[in-house]
């Protein structure tokens, strides 16, 4: 079973940055987490979990993003470690949320911005982007 940690999250003034970690364990001997697709995901409260970012190594090393965060977040990862990084940028106040991690081992691309589509889920972590 897949447990997925995150970590990075906290208070920040508005345009400061803060850089998110999903840890994934209990993979598979012989695979790694870039034999899945991993995404961000983030509520706010009151709201419905929306996607943010999401990466399938196998396909090109694309990655998608939400329109709000282009520009501003970058999701990358570090197979060897079995963890994956949103880095954040020019925080507005409206990316205040708990970000969740999710992997999925056979997301098609055009489920890869649902959150149906993925099988492991990490716990969250708060960023709360305030003055």
């Amino acid at each position: 079973q897949v447990a997925l940690v995150e970590s990075g999250g906290g208070l920040v003034q508005p345009g400061g940055s803060l850089r998110l970690s999903c840890t994934a364990s209990g993979i598979d001997s012989g695979r790694t987490i870039g034999n899945y697709a991993v995404a961000w995901f983030r509520q706010s409260p009151g709201e419905e979990r929306s996607f943010v970012a999401a990466n399938r190594w196998r396909d090109g090393h694309t990655t998608y993003y939400t329109d709000s965060v282009k520009g501003r977040f970058t999701f990358s990862r570090d197979n060897a470690k079995n963890t994956v990084y949103l880095q954040m940028n020019s925080l507005k106040p409206e990316d205040t949320a708990v970000y969740y991690c999710a992997a999925g081992a056979g997301v098609i691309t055009s489920r890869i911005r649902i959150g149906a589509a993925y099988d492991y889920w990490g716990q969250g972590t708060q960023v709360t982007v305030s003055s």
